[in-house]
């Protein structure tokens, strides 16, 4: 490699911060000198995105969980496909479910416009995620922040690890113990379905062919699954959307006392009880809601603290990296 090319692929390394593929030191606090605006601005964009439309909420939060299980919290689900690289955006679990890209994007707006190349797109949807949860009634913690953002992303990881909402309470313990979470954490975190909605494409699989059977889940309230069967028909739109719980735009126990009830929208949430290793975590935050919500803060920190180590930046625009490597010659 000529000199000039080298010494020019260095100072690209330094322009966008990826000379280091040390993992991030996150602290609270971490914008407090160089952009003290910056928690203030992003919660204010959850606040007008929820008066647009308060579904806003669960769909922002679940964007950490949907980022951070896959290489790490690095924003990489943010990053639009390219040429060269199919993104996150369309894998399998994202596809048709996840939304509200563009309240990232607004929020990251006003903070290039106060602070500019300062506050990553990883710590925006953190950030982001907790003030979701604070605003429909939920815990409000302290984040910890200080995160860069990716260069690349992968759709092929992102469908190898992300469940689907069929998955049952074994898999799901799997793939939380492979990130270091406990079941407690597992349970806790599902009850981030507190709030919003899902598709019925996600919920027929319980009402019609449980585990392949041509069945219904047995475990299903009747009166539930007549309202079900009316919202989501055998061969109907599964576009339709329902409430994942009873209070979808209240951030609370309710999610666990319908599970409790035999009332879950995803077999994924329902099998939390029926499940002996789940059972007791769903029926203790059924009856005490501040154990729910002191569980559910924990966890979200320890997602939070998932990290790929490999280099990164902080982006401009969330949906694309600062600059594309151009091709570099090799000398003979």
């Amino acid at each position: 490699m000529s000199p000039v090319l080298l010494l020019l692929f260095f100072f690209f390394l330094l322009l966008t911060g990826t000379a280091t593929a040390k993992p991030a030191v996150l602290r609270r606090g971490f914008y407090t000198q160089t952009c003290p605006e910056a928690e203030f601005i992003v919660r204010n964009t959850i606040k007008e995105a929820m008066v647009r439309e308060a579904r806003n909420a669960a769909s922002v939060m679940r964007l950490q969980f949907h980022d951070c299980f896959v290489n790490g919290c690095d924003a990489s689900l943010l990053l639009d496909d390219t040429p060269n690289m199919l993104g996150e955006k369309l894998a399998l679990s994202n596809i048709n479910s996840l939304r509200s890209y563009e309240v990232i994007d607004e929020a990251k707006h006003v903070l290039e416009q106060i602070c500019p190349g300062v506050v990553s797109c990883a710590d925006i949807i953190i950030m982001a995620s907790r003030d979701a949860v604070a605003l429909s009634g939920g815990p409000h913690w302290e984040v910890k922040l200080g995160r860069k953002d990716s260069l690349t992303a992968s759709q092929e990881d992102s469908n190898n690890i992300m469940p689907s909402p069929r998955a049952n309470t074994t898999s799901l313990i799997d793939l939380f113990r492979k990130f270091n979470l406990s079941i407690k954490d597992l349970v806790a975190l599902s009850g981030s379905h507190s709030i919003g909605k899902a598709r019925c494409f996600s919920v027929v699989f319980r009402l019609y062919n449980q585990s392949g059977t041509g069945h219904p889940d047995p475990t299903i309230d009747p009166n539930f699954r007549e309202k079900m069967d009316k919202l989501c028909p055998l061969g109907g739109d599964g576009n339709v959307t329902g409430d994942l719980d009873a209070t979808r735009e209240t951030f609370d126990n309710q999610y666990f006392k319908d599970l409790v009830n035999g009332r879950g929208f995803l077999n994924s949430d329902q099998t939390l009880f029926v499940f002996a290793q789940t059972r007791e975590y769903v029926r203790q935050f059924s009856l005490n809601q501040n154990e729910f919500f002191k569980a559910f803060v924990e966890g979200m920190i320890k997602l939070g603290d998932l990290q790929s180590g490999r280099p990164g930046e902080i982006r401009r625009n969330c949906r694309v990296v600062n600059w594309q490597p151009v091709e570099i010659l090799l000398e003979e």
